[in-house]
């Protein structure tokens, strides 16, 4: 599984704790990596500031991953080429937010992505990409996914 971050979130932990906690990416990606471990899943991880890199590695991942988690962070309300390219993909994604965007600024509540994947998980921090692991492996292995899960 491919786990997709978009701009900000490399200085997660510093910015705006009182929003979105003190927790970092690489406290995110070792709780995945443990679920993981114990689901038997093998997980990569990509983040990028910059759009074109989300959509190449997005468009790279066909045929190389099973499926993917993302959190487009801003682009979530604004890339339509980071949607085109999820959709590129043809692969199953869950949509994961550290907060709820729906009880946030009115252009949160937007989302490009939300209709082109199996599901979101928002508002329960760092643990919402543990919680997306777990939906994708289980969504996979109910759908017969090609085995690498």
């Amino acid at each position: 599984m491919l786990f997709v971050d978009g701009p900000n979130l490399n200085v997660l932990g510093e910015r705006e704790p009182s929003v979105y906690g003190r927790e970092t990416l690489a406290d995110i990606r070792e709780a995945v990596t443990a679920a993981a471990r114990t689901e038997g899943a093998t997980v990569t991880f990509f983040q990028s500031n910059h759009e074109g890199e989300i959509v190449e590695r997005l468009q790279a991942a066909k045929r190389r991953f099973d499926g993917v988690v993302i959190n487009p962070a801003a682009y979530t309300h604004t890339s339509v080429a980071v949607r085109d390219a999820l959709l590129y993909s043809g692969l199953p994604a869950i949509e994961v937010h550290l907060t709820n965007p729906a009880r946030r600024e009115e252009f949160r509540k937007v989302s490009l992505v939300e209709d082109v994947v199996v599901g979101r998980i928002c508002g329960v921090g760092g643990y919402g990409y543990t919680l997306a692991l777990l939906a994708l492996t289980r969504y996979l292995r109910r759908e017969g996914a090609r085995g690498r899960v």
